[in-house]
């Protein structure tokens, strides 16, 4: 197969990066990408806070309300990229500075002295057998020695582009070190094709994201797999909403689910709905970016590279762009360049992992939990204000037995996890 790219990254005041492409098979047998060039102007950051609309030319995508810049960032280069026959793969992951040595330690968990009292921590894989897959799933648990009795906290990392078991670590810890009647164990762990997880080319949508939960709590060697059901889940983003949603089709039994700055829906859809219009301009950006070497060129702009991930953290991320350091971003990057990184992002931007599709949908999820479990509802101050708008949606709302606002945006318990880890002892205090 032969291919060209030109991809052009410009400082004007407009913030576009032009991507023009061209691929095609000498042999009428075997098919082709594209059938004709196409262009996509946009910047490299995902800040849809305040997005309005794109510029995509194209028969395909080519509409009157994309006649604005789809993401805000500044891009301070231009590069040009011809590729003929083949595509160079991504360099391979660089160290973080945040983790000494090499990338091997990003796969462990901060080691404590055994002998300090502190709370420890182990990691493994578990093995979840998806159609005909094998897949890798890793996890952390954190846990101190005590006598007391143990119940289990399952805590999800919120899904993004870049979401990993980090972002729980030191609320994990801060939690499971508190004295108390109770022993808290609390285990944290990547969703399928994020974070260290394996990251397999499958078709990612709510539906496997939510059956990959279920199986992951329910599986008799599962690591939270307990005989009395005296489970906790935390979970934050759409994971939050996507265990909601399990356990009020009665999928999995809690005693209770902590939803921390919980969204329904993704980057595009957010800003742009959800028409049959759209879904069509969803479904072509989504093959493209799965697509092999146009995919891994638009994904490269988009997400994997650090100043685009490092404009996401600091305009709506965190709530302080201060609190955004060097090694955050390091880290982060360093998952984007991982095998198969693309696919799970590819469904997320394109509304593919949204648990509902309206905040009707949202709140009836809520409310089919009033009675059953007790649901605390985390909103955040700094939200993006469309996100902060669903937040606000649940004060009140029937189903949520409490509802608390802490400083941060959508990462909360990454940025002030000593608060957040208050706010949530205190509920578990409450109930349990």
């Amino acid at each position: 197969m032969a291919s060209s790219a030109i991809l052009h990254l410009s400082s004007s005041s407009s913030s576009f990066c032009s991507f023009s492409s061209k691929f095609y098979r000498p042999s009428p047998s075997q098919s082709a990408y594209f059938l004709k060039p196409f262009s996509i102007k946009s910047s490299t950051s995902l800040d849809y806070s305040t997005a309005s609309a794109t510029k995509i030319s194209s028969p395909a995508f080519k509409t009157d309300s994309f006649n604005k810049a789809m993401y805000n960032g500044l891009l301070l280069s231009e590069i040009e990229i011809l590729t003929h026959h083949s595509f160079l793969p991504p360099p391979p992951p660089r160290p973080s500075s945040s983790f000494p040595g090499n990338m091997e330690y990003l796969w462990r968990c901060p080691q404590e002295d055994s002998n300090s009292g502190s709370p420890g921590c182990e990691t493994n894989n578990w093995q979840w057998k998806f159609m005909d897959n094998s897949i890798n799933v890793y996890y952390e648990e954190h846990e101190k020695e005590s006598t007391e009795p143990t119940k289990n906290i399952l805590m999800i990392p919120t899904i993004s582009d870049v979401s990993t078991v980090e972002e729980w670590r030191l609320v994990a810890k801060d939690i499971v070190q508190r004295a108390g009647n109770v022993n808290w164990r609390a285990t944290i762990v990547d969703w399928p094709g994020l974070g260290y997880s394996d990251r397999p080319k499958l078709d990612y949508n709510a539906d496997v994201m939510e059956k990959f939960l279920v199986d992951f709590i329910n599986a008799p060697n599962s690591p939270v797999s307990c005989s009395d059901n005296e489970l906790m889940v935390f979970g934050g983003g759409h994971a939050a909403t996507i265990a909601v949603r399990a356990a009020k089709k009665g999928l999995v039994k809690t005693i209770g689910i902590a939803a921390v700055a919980p969204t329904w829906a993704g980057p595009l859809p957010i800003v742009f709905g959800r028409d049959s219009d759209m879904e069509t301009r969803y479904g072509m950006l989504r093959g493209t970016l799965r697509a092999p070497a146009v995919g891994w060129m638009m994904y490269n702009v988009l997400v994997s590279n650090e100043k685009s991930i490092q404009s996401q953290y600091k305009s709506h991320v965190y709530a302080n762009p201060e609190n955004v350091t060097p090694d955050i971003i390091e880290s982060r990057y360093a998952l984007t360049k991982q095998k198969g990184a693309r696919y799970v992002p590819a469904a997320f931007l394109t509304g593919l992992l949204d648990p509902v599709k309206t905040r009707e949908e949202f709140l009836k999820l809520f409310a089919g939990l009033d009675g059953k479990i007790p649901v605390l509802v985390m909103s955040t101050a700094g939200s993006p204000k469309r996100s902060k708008a669903e937040m606000e949606a649940l004060k009140d709302a029937k189903g949520v037995t409490k509802f608390v606002e802490v400083p941060g945006a959508l990462l909360p318990q990454e940025e002030y996890p000593n608060i957040v880890a208050e706010e949530l002892y205190r509920f578990l205090q409450e109930k349990f």
